[in-house]
């Protein structure tokens, strides 16, 4: 994140992030320029003008110090905007901030989102999501699977129950296989919290600023379209060259 210098001041101030959540992890650092004896950071941190922390915080030989704080507790209630301020000796100080949003106003929210299944009609995926908002739901023939595209404002989660008749992961012997799951590209982990003969339940982690959500299984509802149409043309490729054959040899 930014640093912050006040001008002249001896000490700088930042944060390693510029939003969180409550039970975020906060870490504030800084530098101070040149040191004065055993002499330490005082921090004072504010919502409006009610102080939620205060500390005394050692520098190290190279100028450096550092604190953490995890924003939880009777004093992190309010959402907003929070000032760290920093001073350093006399006359030295620094200042930077955070927006902080406690659990309770981030938002749950679950639905059912219509996907076009082509030919199969629209398929209802129910989804529960946590930290952001499902922007659409697209069915991806090409790789067996779908893609969730998310606007994530938070570090959060998303649930979705997938009907097992309309995409699937599978072995050979039938039973389940796990599902690749790519965010942005990067494949990451999930949990299974629920299967049964129907739907197979799944709850993926995210980021803030995560946007794109792929899950890729052996089997997606267009697939058997798919395959008809690459029969089909084959099919019309090999009547048509035996045809031309036909008409050679007449020749």
């Amino acid at each position: 994140m930014g640093t912050a210098f006040a001008e002249g001041s001896l000490i700088s101030v930042q944060t390693n992030d510029d939003n969180y959540i409550e039970g975020d992890t906060i870490v504030i650092s800084g530098n101070v320029v040149t040191s004065i004896g055993d002499t330490q950071v005082t921090m004072q941190l504010f919502n409006e003008a009610n102080m939620v922390e205060i500390a005394q915080i050692k520098v190290s030989q190279d100028g450096n110090y550092a604190h953490t704080i995890i924003a939880q507790g009777q004093l992190w209630k309010n959402q907003g905007s929070y000032i760290v301020k920093v001073t350093y000796g006399e006359g030295n100080s620094a200042e930077t901030q955070f927006d902080y949003t406690p659990e309770s106003k981030i938002i749950e929210t679950t639905k059912d989102f219509p996907v076009d299944a082509g030919d199969s009609g629209i398929l209802d995926i129910k989804y529960t999501i946590r930290g952001g908002v499902v922007e659409s739901i697209k069915i991806e023939p090409e790789n067996l699977g779908l893609l969730v595209k998310i606007n994530a404002s938070y570090d959060g989660k998303i649930i979705l129950e997938l009907p097992r008749e309309s995409i699937d992961a599978e072995k050979q012997n039938g039973k389940d296989e796990k599902f690749i799951i790519l965010i942005d590209d990067s494949q990451t982990t999930y949990e299974e919290i629920q299967s049964d003969s129907t739907v197979r339940t799944i709850e993926i982690n995210f980021e803030e600023g995560d946007s794109e959500i792929q899950i890729i299984g052996t089997y997606v509802i267009p697939e058997f379209g798919t395959i008809v149409m690459i029969i089909l043309t084959i099919g019309i490729l090999t009547s048509i060259l035996l045809t031309k054959n036909k008409f050679q040899i007449k020749i």
